[in-house]
């Protein structure tokens, strides 16, 4: 499964380069959140491609999920396709964006591939093993090397949110102790701790499922955890939530390995 989830990505980055290459036309859905031709087009190729692979699989994807178009998926196992996170660094430029996608079974992501084109790397995790991949920019797998994260230490280092902070984070932080913090945009955090090179993604803002599934299936296969804030593990596929809409999530804290 793991290659054909790679194909799709590798696709849906280029499409998606294309379009940063040339400078999107940026329009907004009812959320007031931003969506270019890049999230339409990456998300195309990627439907096509996991329907044929996988014609039993339902996908919710964020572009269908915003036109209404989502599937039944309780009791299935299903995929989470985020075709472009990161719009707001796609549009400002900055590199830090990816193509999401995962399988969830349930209720736990067990295979996903975030792939971040302008940066020419990808991350992988399926069945344990986690993997960074180096991409050339012929768009073709150069090299791929085993990740995992790293016991915790004395001295933790959190990554955060680019353009999500909140107070929440910062009392977390203190709570912890934590002084040291990277800041990167999109589902990159979770892979930054599956490599080694942070130990905690803390995140009290909103997201949906299919911003994290990916990056959260990469954390897992490398020997972390993400838990919810009273520290159950974190699921997927919440429809019928009475305080929000079907595939939110709530807040979570994204671990590396313990000591």
């Amino acid at each position: 499964m793991i290659e054909t989830l790679e194909t799709l990505a590798l696709a849906a980055g280029k499409a998606i380069l294309d379009v940063y290459r040339a400078g999107p036309n940026v329009t907004y859905k009812n959320d007031c959140s931003p969506v270019t031709e890049a999230d339409e087009r990456a998300e195309a190729i990627i439907l096509e491609g996991l329907s044929k692979a996988f014609p039993d699989i339902p996908v919710v994807a964020e572009e269908a999920a915003a036109a209404g178009n989502i599937p039944d998926v309780s009791g299935k196992r299903f995929f989470l396709v985020d075709p472009l996170d990161g719009t707001k660094e796609f549009i400002n430029k900055r590199d830090d964006f990816t193509v999401n996608i995962a399988l969830v079974e349930n209720g736990v992501p067990t295979a996903g591939i975030v792939y971040a084109p302008a940066r020419n790397v990808a991350y992988t995790g399926i069945n344990g093993t986690a993997e960074k991949l180096d991409i050339t920019d012929n768009l073709t797998i150069a090299s791929r090397s085993r990740i995992g994260c790293r016991l915790r230490g004395e001295t933790l280092t959190a990554v955060a949110s680019r353009s999500h902070n909140s107070p929440e984070t910062e009392a977390f932080l203190a709570e912890q102790g934590i002084t040291a913090t990277k800041s990167v945009g999109s589902s990159l955090k979770f892979c930054l701790v599956a490599e080694g090179s942070a130990d905690v993604y803390p995140r009290f803002g909103r997201t949906m499922e299919w911003d994290t599934a990916a990056g959260d299936a990469v954390l897992r296969a490398a020997g972390g955890t993400t838990l919810d804030t009273e520290g159950n593990p974190f699921a997927y596929g919440k429809t019928d939530q009475a305080s929000d809409s079907d595939f939110a999530n709530g807040h979570f804290i994204a671990w590396g390995a313990k000591r």
